[in-house]
């Protein structure tokens, strides 16, 4: 496989590959998470990891390679009742958040893309998750032991507010996590053996 090129800070992310064997490096670019108006939810996450593929592609050091990397980019946002909802401004911001997931169901769509200098793969990957209904107390606990203020819906579904909130998902785990992996392993194996 081509030397593949992660466009990410995300511990969540680097874990996910590491756990399915795959080399690679890590270069991450600060983007503007932001899209055009009128974007499906879907078409924002691949909009916005597209940028932030881009956005390696055109650095510097990224041009040090001599061969031809695949770079690879993620988004991954939580809907709720047709409303984004991003990662938490600050402690109040993942409390009001965490207390509209209570009890419902939301969808994590995670945004990916795949290029290298010809060509690129991009789709997006959803999941849909039911909540319990969580206390104060226990939001409270959450948001003050676990900081999710990097995380879209101000929650990991791997930590303990998952553990104890979370009461079923229909599709992929690891896609709540930030990376829907068997899928993206299926389309770099694709990209790999198109050249």
């Amino acid at each position: 496989m081509e030397k593949i090129v992660l466009a990410s800070q995300s511990p969540r992310r680097k874990q996910l590959l590491e756990w399915a064997e795959v080399e690679f490096d890590v270069i991450a670019k600060q983007t503007d998470e932001l899209s055009p108006a009128g974007l499906e939810p879907e078409q924002t996450a691949i909009y916005i990891a597209r940028q932030k593929a881009l956005a390696v592609q055109r650095s510097d050091i990224f041009g040090r390679y001599e061969s031809n990397p695949i770079i690879l980019a993620a988004d991954t946002l939580v809907v709720l009742d047709d409303q984004l909802i991003g990662k938490p401004e600050n402690r109040e911001d993942a409390i009001r958040i965490l207390r509209s997931l209570s009890g419902k169901k939301h969808e994590v769509i995670t945004g990916v893309v795949i290029m290298n200098r010809e060509e690129e793969i991009s789709f997006a990957d959803i999941t849909e998750v039911w909540f319990r209904e969580l206390t104060i107390d226990q939001i409270e606990y959450y948001i003050d032991k676990y900081k999710p203020y990097d995380k879209a819906g101000a929650y990991a579904i791997q930590e303990w507010i998952g553990v104890i909130g979370v009461r079923a998902i229909s599709g992929d785990f690891f896609n709540v996590m930030g990376l829907p992996v068997s899928r993206v392993l299926a389309a770099l194996d694709q990209m790999t053996n198109q050249e």
